[in-house]
């Protein structure tokens, strides 16, 4: 079974520095076994991008918090994570933290996070200084490094990303399933401060 679910590793390794947030959701590919499994198989190509299309992109309910508004990477981990967690959108601990500090976040249950119309599987983040956030064992990624894992295939999210503006990094992390949408951090430093988001003002 470990052989199989290694499909979604070799998928999703990347340079930079989303490759340990790679990493981090790599254990937890199982639940996809099976699809990543039938990916692997012939089945029509249109029938993967309808099933990816089906689970990023279901209707949204009325009280869903779109997060894409800070992934311009103008923001901060703390301005963008900070107020969701006080709404109790995201469990108040991370629930994995990486070496370079990366923080993973799960999206509480009943909330209802989307980013560019795609679900949110889980929000990443680091602010040095900032209590919320946990040290990893090695060098930080930045001063202030965030972003999401959305369920929907990375030629999808892509598109949406690149038609907003945002120079976000969007990298593939399981193959028409998980898509990763990252700030790395490199044109902002350490904001901890108001934390009033737009984000926030929606729900």
């Amino acid at each position: 079974m470990r052989e199989r679910c290694s499909a979604c590793a070799s998928a999703g390794r990347f340079a930079g520095p989303l490759i340990a947030m790679t990493q981090m959701l790599e254990h937890q590919c199982r639940p996809y076994e099976p699809l990543v499994n039938a990916a692997m198989h012939p089945v029509p190509l249109a029938t993967l991008t309808a099933f990816a299309a089906a689970v990023g992109e279901l209707p949204s309910l009325c009280g869903a918090t779109p997060l894409e508004s800070q992934l311009d990477c103008k923001s901060s981990a703390h301005r963008f994570i900070a107020p969701l967690v006080a709404d109790k959108s995201l469990d108040a601990h991370p629930m994995r933290v990486e070496v370079n500090s990366v923080n993973a976040f799960k999206p509480a249950k009943g909330s209802d996070l989307t980013a560019y119309g795609f679900r949110v599987y889980a929000v990443l983040g680091y602010e040095q200084g900032v209590d919320m956030f946990k040290r990893g064992s090695g060098q930080p990624i930045n001063d202030s490094a965030y972003g999401v894992v959305v369920l929907g295939a990375s030629e999808a999210v892509e598109a949406k990303v690149r038609d907003s503006g945002s120079t976000a990094e969007v990298k593939q992390v399981v193959p028409m399933m998980m898509t990763a949408v990252f700030c790395d951090g490199s044109g902002v430093r350490s904001t901890a401060g108001p934390v009033t988001t737009s984000a926030s003002r929606n729900r």
